[in-house]
């Protein structure tokens, strides 16, 4: 099974907010067994964008480079994702970033790893992991 981050669980993980601790799991057990959890070029932005606003600019350089060591694969936004992007944002309440991991879930045939519960109205629509 593919796992996809949000920014949510990404921040969770940085911030040791509840949910955290499922996440760094997530992270060993990508590294022991080599294969990554991957996050759209978007949702990255999304983490970094949210850590500049609130903790300025030398905790968002810390994050950058932190994220680099992590088995995190950043997937570049293709015009696909983008489309199933538009279809998800059409039919759901749910914020655009948010769209474009929902729509790298679903085209990986992978498992949403999220403590956001705007996702919970996909639910059948992608397979979610609560943290």
């Amino acid at each position: 099974m593919v796992d996809i981050l949000d920014a949510h669980a990404l921040l969770a993980y940085f911030e040791k907010e509840p949910g955290y601790e499922k996440v760094k799991g997530l992270l060993l057990l990508a590294v022991e067994k080599d294969t990554p959890l991957f996050m759209t070029s978007v949702n990255y932005g999304e983490v970094l964008y949210i850590v500049l606003r609130e903790c300025g600019a030398q905790k968002t350089e810390e994050i950058e480079r932190a994220i680099r060591t992590l088995p995190i694969e950043i997937v570049d936004v293709d015009i696909q994702i983008a489309g199933e992007a538009a279809q998800i944002k059409a039919r759901f309440k749910l914020s655009y970033a948010d769209c474009f991991a929902a729509a790298l879930a679903r085209l990986k045939k992978g498992e949403l790893i999220t403590g956001d519960r705007e996702f919970d109205q996909l639910k059948e629509l992608i397979k979610i992991q609560w943290i």
